[in-house]
């Protein structure tokens, strides 16, 4: 099914359109299934969230337009969609998007490099070059098979045997692992990969401001992704689980719903 963009345009959580949007999606909500609270894990996640956003503060100039509006064309229907990019920096005519994950599973990064492809398809119809970073904390990801393998032969194993951060990295050539952000690149067929420990984050803003008690969480529960970076929605509803639409489990994070 071909699928093209049109109309793309950057604004902030404060515009009129793009508020409606969200209060009329919170009133969908409602009369569906309940939404699960935010386990200890989530909320971290949105912590790290909002302290990587700050430490790029302290690097780049923030734009503060993280809402990307859109049409989105297939066949002979077009539909109204937004994304919430976790931090954009416009530099020199470059737009510089950054997605922020807290996760331990390497397997987000396939779900992130395929959301962030279509964003700077997206963002290329207002910006000549679109360069794209992700920050990645992590919160318990194998390093490797063997990592991998003694986590499944432990007295408490996931359901599935987690992809190892070596694996992916192996898998997806196009994502580019750098350790300094002034190394990241605009190349079309580059994803930026910068690797955060939990130490890292606790460096940034203490542990007495972080959720960490994680032992509350089932901690082989199948993880649900939470950053809404890179959030895609359609202005006509989602039947999507709430596990899989990035809208919903942001809205469970900041407690709407």
């Amino acid at each position: 099914m071909a699928v093209s963009y049109a109309r793309a345009r950057l604004t902030t959580e404060d515009d009129r359109r793009y508020r409606a949007f969200v209060e009329q999606f919170k009133l969908q909500r409602k009369n569906q299934k309940a939404i699960r609270p935010p386990r200890q894990r989530d909320i971290f996640g949105g912590q790290a969230e909002a302290a990587l956003r700050d430490w790029l503060a302290t690097h780049l100039t923030l734009d503060e337009r993280r809402i990307l509006e859109y049409e989105e064309r297939r066949n002979r229907t077009a539909q109204i969609k937004y994304r919430e990019l976790d931090a954009l920096a416009i530099v020199d005519g470059t737009a510089w998007v950054f997605e922020i994950k807290a996760s331990r599973t390497a397997s987000a990064l396939r779900r992130a490099v395929a959301q962030l492809n279509e964003t700077r398809q997206i963002l290329r119809l207002l910006f000549h070059r679109v360069g794209i970073t992700i920050l990645l904390v992590d919160t318990g990801i194998p390093a490797d098979s063997a990592a991998a393998d003694a986590l499944m032969a432990s007295d408490h194993p996931p359901p599935r045997r987690p992809e190892p951060l070596a694996e992916v990295l192996a898998a997806l050539p196009q994502l580019h692992l750098i350790d300094d952000l002034s190394l990241r690149s605009a190349a079309d067929d580059q994803v930026n990969l910068m690797l955060f420990s939990v130490d890292d984050i606790i460096a940034l803003v203490g542990a007495e401001n972080l959720a960490l008690d994680w032992e509350e969480d089932d901690l082989f529960d199948e993880e649900v992704e939470t950053p809404p970076s890179a959030s895609l929605f359609a202005s006509s509803g989602d039947d999507d689980d709430d596990d899989d639409n990035p809208l919903a489990a942001a809205l469970r994070k900041a407690g709407l719903s």
